[in-house]
């Protein structure tokens, strides 16, 4: 399956003192990588909950390889690594631009929820954009 990749460079926000990139940084890249992955798939979040879908976080994990540094560009790829039942399951790899270096490491699920937050079946439409 095709990868997704978003560009991101790191702002002075998204570090520490010591301008490494804080680890909770991570988790919003991946995020952000997530949301392309829907744009591109042709069903940006918006749309998906304006048809009574939404996809909270149910696990998120992130295993750190390298420190990222404030001003550094880093490239977030994003795939589909799971979808069955009542879920999805994401893998993230983050990698330095400059060095090619993976940064970190990790994957998110996400239940498929209604609009009263009740569990629902991966619907056909939203399966249908991954085969």
């Amino acid at each position: 399956m095709k990868k997704t990749l978003l560009e991101i460079r790191v702002r002075y926000v998204e570090t520490d003192q010591m301008g490494v990139a804080h680890h909770g940084s991570h988790f919003t890249w991946m995020e952000a990588a997530r949301t392309e992955l829907m744009r591109e798939k042709g069903l940006p979040y918006r749309q998906l909950e304006e048809r009574g879908f939404f996809l909270p976080v149910r696990e998120a994990y992130c295993r750190y390889r390298n420190s990222v540094y404030y001003d550094d560009i880093v490239l977030i790829e994003v795939e589909l690594l799971e979808l069955k039942g009542a879920s999805l399951k994401l893998g993230y790899r983050i990698r330095r631009k400059e060095d090619g270096k993976v940064a970190a490491e990790g994957y998110t699920v996400h239940p498929f929820v209604d609009t009263e937050g009740k569990i629902v079946r991966v619907p056909d439409f939203f399966k249908a954009l991954f085969s």
